[in-house]
Parts: structure tokens; sequence; C-alpha cells
């Protein structure tokens, strides 16, 4: 300890004592003086690290395929987001096999969400889909006509839609009958404009024959009494009917060269015993036999 002047106060020589060189100039010896090191604790990354980029990045990109999308659906038609709603949630069974079996839903609904995910729908590897040529024997026709209803009644109890459907193989070909059920008409009033029922039943049987090569003829019928003395025209107005109906089965996938004919019988071919009967109001899609010989 070095010796204090005597002017040094007394909380200074405690001070000189704890710290010595502190008071060097009151005759303190410089040499033992301490040296203070201050140490700078730096944290890597922080906020000035890259990190945040590649999350601001990430959302960017993410908010520009977003946008581009709502660009698409804007700019799209109704046919077209239609058909990109179907790719991602089919309504149309198309089985994964050909011939053989019990039937081909196992007598599940053509219309059962269960049954879609199982057949897997919508597969580019679908044996039907690669095999498009023309049916002429009973047997393909009655398995196009399983299809669309159902391998069982029981299919027809289980959904709604199936009552307005009925199929029956001639000599002519599968002729499909949408028919008129009480409480759930297809058309509006005495107009050839299709309710919703119609819209979904016409949709989902042009995406079944649209797997097929066959000819198709589609015919308007309505029930006697439908239209009045100050109605339209009733043969016209069964052209129109199917008219608007083979438009339907063309968006659906049928292309409009394999159409054969386009009939309206007004009442004339009545279907049910009663010529007033809903059954009469319908529409008649006909898969015809194709008995072109083959090519050699």
């Amino acid at each position: 300890m070095p010796a204090l002047s005597p002017a040094v106060t007394l909380p200074q020589r405690f001070l000189a004592y704890l710290v010595p060189g502190l008071l060097g100039g009151a005759g303190m010896d410089k040499s033992k003086g301490i040296t203070i090191i201050k140490r700078k604790k730096v944290v890597a990354g922080g906020h000035h690290g890259g990190a945040w980029k590649v999350a601001y990045a990430d959302f960017v990109t993410a908010m520009m395929a977003f946008f581009l999308l709502m660009w698409l659906l804007s700019v799209s038609s109704e046919e077209t987001k239609l058909g990109l709603a179907d790719y991602f949630s089919p309504t149309i069974p198309i089985h994964s096999t050909v011939g053989g079996g019990d039937g081909p839903f196992g007598g599940s609904s053509m219309f059962s969400q269960d049954m879609l995910s199982r057949d897997g729908t919508g597969s580019s590897a679908d044996p039907i889909q690669q095999n498009r040529n023309p049916t002429t024997g009973d047997a393909g026709l009655t398995e196009i006509a399983n299809e669309l209803q159902g391998a069982t009644g029981d299919a027809v109890d289980a959904d709604p839609l199936l009552k307005h459907i009925r199929t029956r193989v001639t000599d002519e070909g599968l002729i499909i009958e949408i028919f008129d059920v009480p409480g759930s008409p297809l058309f509006v009033d005495n107009t050839a404009t299709p309710n919703d029922i119609l819209r979904q039943l016409l949709a989902m049987i042009g995406r079944v024959l649209s797997h097929t090569a066959n000819p198709v003829a589609v015919g308007g019928h309505i029930a006697t009494g439908d239209v009045g003395p100050d109605g339209p025209n009733p043969y016209q107005l069964s052209t129109d009917r199917a008219q608007i109906s083979l438009e339907l089965v063309t968006r659906a996938g049928v292309i409009v060269e394999r159409i054969d004919r386009i009939t309206g019988w007004a009442d004339r071919k009545p279907s049910a015993a009663l010529a007033s009967d809903s059954r009469n109001r319908r529409i008649e899609i006909i898969l015809l036999r194709d008995f072109s010989p083959p090519d050699q």
C-alpha cells in the first residue's frame, strides 16, 4: 500500500485501499493500476439474420400463385370450371374391370361417394377408356345399363336420382329413359328450361357414354295434356327439350360427330299406359348398335 498525503480524506483512503492506483495523483503507484478489459457479447443472427428472407420469399410465391389462380378462374368459362370441379370431385364411377364379376358396382349406386373412391374414378388407366370399340352385343349394352343404374334394385331405393332413370336393351340399342317423378320435374313448367336434376343426370350419363363409341340418338317426349290450345307447339317443345338435352350430354364428353339424330315426338309415343302419366314426360337417349363391318 503506497503512502498517502495527509490531505487525502478518509473515504479517499478507503478507495485507495480497495483500488490501488485510483488516486495516483495523491502519491499512488501508477505502475500497479488496474487494467479494465471490456468484453462485448455478440449474438449471432438476431434481427440481422437472413432467415426471415426465406419466409418472406415463400409468402410472396404463395400470394403470386393465389392471384394467378384467381385470374385464371375469372377468365375461364362456366363449362371449364365445372370440368375442373369434376376432376377433383368426380361424380361418375367407371368400374375398373371389363366383363365378369357379379356386377360393376357390387350392388352400389353410381352416385355413392364411397364407391367413387374405391373404384378409382378418373384414372387414365381405365380399360373402358382405352377400349373405345363400338358395343354391339346385349352383354356389353347390359353392362353399360348396370353402370347407369347400379347392379341391384337396392341402389334405386338408396338414391333418389336413380328413380328418374330406366334402361332397356332393344334391337335398336340401349334405351335410357329419363322421366319426371311426381314432385321432381325435369323441366320448368311447359318450357325447355332444364331443372338442376336433369343437368346432373345428363352430365352423369354423358360421362358414362363418353367411354363408348356407338352412335347416339336423342328424343324428346311430353305427356298428353301438357300443352293446351294456347301453349307452345308440342312438337317444337319436345324437339327443344331434346336439343338442350343433347347440349348437356355433349358438354359431358359425348362428341357431336356421334349424334345420329334428334327427334321431337310430342305425345305420340307414350311409355306408360296412362297418356297423362308423368312417365311419358321424358327424354330418351339411345346408344345405338353399330352393325358396320370392322375395318379390314
